[in-house]
């Protein structure tokens, strides 16, 4: 995504979400994004999460970079990109990126890069903790991994069961 500060410099969006929780894992503002800048946002969510197994992007040079591409093989991850045109194909972030320009971008004027990154911050921590998504039984996606992770993690009372099993 792209966008302008005040004074008419423009900047571009990185913006990362995860399909299952529908977190925004990932808003990073620059006034340029490349490959080693994409990978290097990527990295603390890989190390934060685990790698997945694919990530869908778009066709722009900066995913279809050297290093992006020597970033996603170290990590064993599949870049699915796009066909051009074709935005149904990653619909999910489509609709975030709608969100993010209708709530955001669009009614937000921005005086410095700074100023874009603490405003996006801000409506990142809302987007995740707040907002209720008819997708996930009108939770936030924060409420929804924490019930997800509690639910599928073992118990105290459940590991002897659970090593019973294994042996």
């Amino acid at each position: 995504m792209s966008e302008r500060v005040a004074d008419g410099r423009w900047f571009r969006i990185l913006t990362v979400v995860d399909q299952f929780t529908r977190e925004c894992l990932c808003l990073v503002a620059d006034q340029s994004l490349t490959g080693g800048k994409v990978a290097q946002a990527l990295e603390p969510v890989v190390r934060q999460r685990g790698a997945p197994r694919a990530i869908t992007v778009d066709n722009g040079s900066e995913f279809a970079s050297r290093v992006m591409d020597a970033w996603a093989y170290r990590h064993g991850i599949q870049l699915d990109f796009s066909r051009p045109g074709k935005s149904v194909e990653n619909g999910f972030i489509e609709s975030f990126n709608g969100r993010l320009r209708d709530e955001c971008l669009n009614v937000e004027v921005f005086f410095t890069l700074e100023d874009v990154r603490q405003k996006l911050a801000r409506w990142q921590q809302d987007y995740n903790r707040v907002r209720p998504h008819s997708a996930l039984a009108d939770r936030a996606p924060a409420a929804f991994v924490a019930e997800w992770v509690a639910a599928t993690t073992p118990t105290d009372q459940d590991a002897p069961e659970l090593l019973e099993t294994l042996t």
